[in-house]
């Protein structure tokens, strides 16, 4: 274990020290462009290779620079990009002896950081263990104790939820990926890593199943929604049995939808396991990081689309049912964004990872320009976009997906406040979705997807409008509810879904813990702790409902269950986050300047292809 961890800690030496040649490109002239822009260059060029070893064990320095080597290798396609501007010549190199001191110092320096962060989040698990709870988190412990579903004499995952007042639990009963994550975070925060260790392991060994729907099977990457642990009879014998894992892929859902956002959550979580406890073993398996791989080979494969975002169907996410969110939908743009990011820390730096390296920086590169650019509104921006012209044939449109003013709904003008903004629910030609979609917009906050600024944005928005989206319950999972004729065209009249109710307007506690993480990451612990507050005086009393009805989320949703698990892990992890802040480094990403030097355009010599960076580079990266 202290040897992988040294191999992470090595490849943390590596992003730190890109963070600090970018940082250099900015604050210093040429003539001081400093030892220490010098030191990262080189400090590159060192990593480990950990893609034939699970133990990590033996390092070497790759032939290759992961970053670079698009731009050094004159076999490999031009998949990387040099910088939008011009930069000034650097200074000389220093003398051997010189330089290799300064990258043993500064290596050295990263490594201790990096040491220091994992005794520290060892510390705060300790203290996490002997804080004082309070009688509603002690009664959410016994109820997620009770919620652990064991396979083969091990602690395995959470059941969805354990409500004793129905019999038709439909697929409550089994452990779904997305619900088990705060769980996870949970159990994780509190010392126990070995439930999330086996739920890991044995989710990536489902990974590998057949899985069909009418004769036709989905990418190889695809991990399933859920499992359920079964008992079957022993080779026919009908008195000794043995357990097996069930899976769901979809083909057994509601509307047959593959899950896109499990596998992003379960890189998500691996990451987190991984920094929390040092055991940095499990990333480095040659199983883990093959199914890595296949997620990423998954998701980053060609296809007919022109935008670096993913394009799902209906369902694919928290919001599983019909709710008009096929195409780019915020939620999965900002899960996947989080999972490149997660991935590219983890994965194993070799001769057989440079190409896949070198997708996930273009596509990262793209996406968060992407995301940035055209799904953030403001005051502004909304009066920019009902001036919009039509109808534009030109490389240099403004009105590049040829949204028609006229779609600005009635609502918005008025709702959105002054100092504050958003990013929308989805983007296609010709097509905004101005809802505002709470986990999507968190999470692009936690995952340095939005800008400070926008960062900053959508919190003011979530402070101004809080009898809106929080109001008697936090929070609701989208703003506003489909209503009238809209809702019956886009859901398809679906009697769940109904205008403030479920996944159209309704009030889910669980999004608590991902709500805490923003606003720890943008040092607004005061809004978090307001919100645990709200929820505090009736989840308990409410017996932990899955979600809330009505516009200001009054009542229990008509449908909801009860002793729902995810809501009983997302109260806790808010509650042990807010008590140490420090811990939500485990799944907050900060920004990576050196993702926005450039772009894949720049290569291209013909005339035809025209970069938009250049002009929008100062919006981006404010």
């Amino acid at each position: 274990m202290a040897a992988a961890a040294i191999s992470h800690l090595r490849r943390g030496a590596q992003r730190h020290a890109l963070q600090c040649l970018s940082l250099s490109r900015r604050r210093f002239s040429s003539s001081a462009a400093s030892p220490l822009a010098a030191a990262a260059r080189r400090l590159l060029s060192t990593t480990v290779d950990a893609g034939t070893s699970s133990s990590g064990e033996h390092y070497k320095p790759p032939p290759f620079d992961p970053f670079r080597a698009a731009t050094l290798s004159p076999s490999a396609p031009p998949l990387e990009s040099p910088p939008i501007e011009d930069e000034p010549p650097s200074s000389p190199p220093p003398p051997p002896d010189e330089a290799v001191a300064s990258e043993a110092a500064h290596e050295q320096a990263t490594l201790a950081c990096q040491e220091v962060e994992l005794e520290g989040l060892k510390a705060g698990v300790e203290a996490m263990k002997s804080r004082e709870e309070s009688p509603e988190e002690k009664e959410a412990w016994w109820l997620l104790g009770r919620a652990v579903v064991n396979y083969c004499g091990s602690a395995l995952g959470t059941l969805a939820a354990n409500d004793p007042s129905t019999s038709q639990m439909l697929n409550y009963d089994q452990v779904f990926i997305r619900d088990f994550v705060p769980s996870a975070i949970a159990f994780l925060l509190k010392g126990e890593s070995e439930i999330v260790k086996n739920f890991l392991l044995h989710t990536l060994q489902l990974q590998s199943w057949e899985k069909t729907v009418d004769c036709y099977s989905p990418g190889q990457g695809l991990m399933p929604a859920s499992f359920k642990v079964r008992s079957v009879p022993l080779d026919g014998n009908s008195e000794a049995f043995e357990e097996v894992l069930d899976p769901d892929f979809g083909e057994s859902a509601i509307g047959r939808v593959a899950p896109v956002d499990s596998g992003l959550w379960w890189i998500i979580l691996l990451r987190a396991y991984g920094k929390i406890t040092g055991d940095y073993t499990l990333q480095e398996r040659v199983d883990v990081q093959t199914g890595i791989r296949l997620i990423l080979n998954l998701c980053l494969s060609d296809g007919f689309d022109m935008f670096p975002t993913l394009l799902v169907t209906d369902g694919s996410c928290m919001i599983d049912r019909r709710m008009g969110i096929h195409g780019h939908p915020l939620e999965i743009q900002a899960l996947f964004y989080s999972a490149l990011r997660c991935a590219r820390e983890m994965i194993g730096v070799n001769d057989g990872s440079k190409n896949l390296i070198r997708a996930i920086n273009n596509r990262l590169s793209a996406l968060s320009f992407h995301i940035r650019e055209y799904y953030w509104v403001d005051m502004k921006k909304i009066n920019e976009i009902y001036r919009y012209k039509t109808e534009e044939y030109s490389h240099d449109a403004i009105n590049k997906f040829n949204i028609y003013p006229e779609q600005i709904p009635s609502w918005l003008a008025d709702w959105i406040p002054v100092k504050g903004g958003y990013l929308i629910g989805n983007l296609q030609p010709a097509h905004m979705d101005f809802r505002f979609f709470s986990l999507g917009n968190l999470w692009a906050i936690v995952s340095s997807l939005a800008t400070q600024r926008q960062a900053e944005g959508i919190l003011n928005l979530i402070e101004a409008k809080w009898d809106d989206i929080v109001a008697n319950m936090p929070l609701k999972i989208c703003y506003p509810a489909l209503e009238y004729e809209e809702w019956r065209i886009i859901t398809g009249s679906d009697p769940k879904n109904t205008p403030w109710s479920y996944h159209n307007g309704g009030s889910w506690p669980t999004l608590l813990w991902q709500f805490t993480l923003a606003c720890i990451k943008m040092g607004r612990r005061d809004l978090a702790r307001r919100a645990v507050e709200v929820a505090e005086k009736r989840l308990s009393d409410d017996k932990w409902p899955e979600y809330y009805d009505t516009r200001t989320g009054r009542f229990i949703g008509k449908q909801s269950r009860l002793y729902q698990t995810w809501t009983i892990a997302g109260y806790l992890s808010s509650k042990m986050l807010l008590d140490c802040p420090e811990m939500a480094s485990i799944l907050i990403c900060d920004e990576d300047f050196e993702l926005l030097e450039g772009c894949a355009c720049s290569l291209n010599k013909s005339a035809r292809t025209k970069c938009s960076r250049r002009a929008a580079k100062s919006q981006v990266l404010v």
